[in-house]
């Protein structure tokens, strides 16, 4: 921001606040509106792979898939119905469940995503590709999990199952991807019985390319991160994990240190928590914000038991 408009606002806007608070102002909302560039970016680009997929693959070689997506098209092929119509109908109670397991920022997000996604593949006149049944099944699988995989970077879903996924691993303890298989093997089966056996041999291995492209984007719906903070403001970073992140936390005290400074004696204290992929961005524009000195330490966690991280967030305070 050049010196004369920074000035401008302190003077007519925020003349009432210090220009330390005035500076730690503005460099907040530049961290926040560079997440949700990048978070949109993500989102656009998954939605404008998914509509390829579906409507240059998928949909003229009467194709279908597995999830939200591939219950859609089977509807679609015995009723008639408009694609894009059954994405917004299907996709609407998980959306509507997202909003206890996740967050209302969260469903925003990805009613936005699924309802211009459904635009995309009524409006957008993208062509045909092939008609060859292995490079449709292969190809529009991969397009599609590019889309998936590129909205949950972006911090939202285009396909409701995963919602509904993580809902039933948090309430009977079942593995996420045990769910998903679950829900995809009872959509094959109606397939077979409805269409034929080989329609849905065909989606199986469509299912397939589309999941695995989504593991190699973003390694998995829920994957968590354990995240170790060391900064000078460790209040203000529990305070924000507790308020705003609405997790749990490990507090650890440390009394010596080596860092650029060389060594030193310490007294703060070190911050631990675990959260999943779709928060990390979040979290990490949060530390920016509070002390953009932090030493942050991210780790892939295996798996966890216990603890907040696969309940509901706790309510403010």
């Amino acid at each position: 921001m050049s010196i004369s408009i920074k000035n401008f606002l302190k003077k007519n806007i925020f003349n009432g606040i210090s220009h330390q608070d005035f500076d730690k102002l503005i460099r907040s909302f530049f961290i926040s509106f560079k997440r949700h560039l990048k978070d949109y970016f993500f989102i656009v680009a998954g939605i404008c792979s998914a509509g390829f997929g579906v409507r240059s693959f998928l949909m003229p070689n009467d194709f279908i898939d597995g999830g939200a997506t591939g219950i859609s098209l089977l509807i679609s092929e015995l009723s008639g119905i408009s694609v894009s119509n059954l994405i917004v109908i299907v996709n609407l109670p998980f959306i509507l469940l997202g909003a206890y397991v996740i967050n209302k920022t969260f469903v925003v997000k990805t009613a936005i995503a699924i309802l211009v996604l459904a635009v995309v593949i009524a409006e957008v006149p993208f062509p045909p590709i092939t008609n060859d049944k292995l490079l449709v099944a292969i190809f529009g699988g991969f397009f599609l999990g590019a889309g998936i995989g590129l909205a949950i970077r972006g911090g939202s879903v285009i396909d409701g199952t995963e919602i509904m996924a993580i809902f039933l691993s948090r309430k009977f303890g079942f593995s996420i991807g045990d769910i998903i298989i679950l829900i995809n093997v009872i959509i094959f089966s109606f397939a077979a019985y409805f269409l034929s056996i080989e329609t849905a041999m065909y989606a199986m291995l469509t299912y397939i390319s589309a999941s695995k492209t989504v593991d190699f984007l973003v390694d998995g719906i829920e994957e968590y991160f354990g995240v170790t903070i060391i900064s000078d403001k460790s209040e203000e970073m529990q305070l924000m994990i507790r308020n705003k992140m609405e997790r749990g936390y490990t507090v650890y005290a440390q009394k010596k240190g080596i860092g650029k400074r060389g060594e030193r004696e310490m007294e703060n204290e070190v911050v631990y928590t675990v959260i999943t992929r779709l928060e990390l961005g979040k979290l990490q524009s949060e530390i920016e914000k509070i002390d953009e000195n932090a030493f942050v330490i991210v780790q892939s966690v295996k798996d966890i038991k216990g603890g907040m991280i696969k309940k509901r967030p706790l309510d403010k305070y």
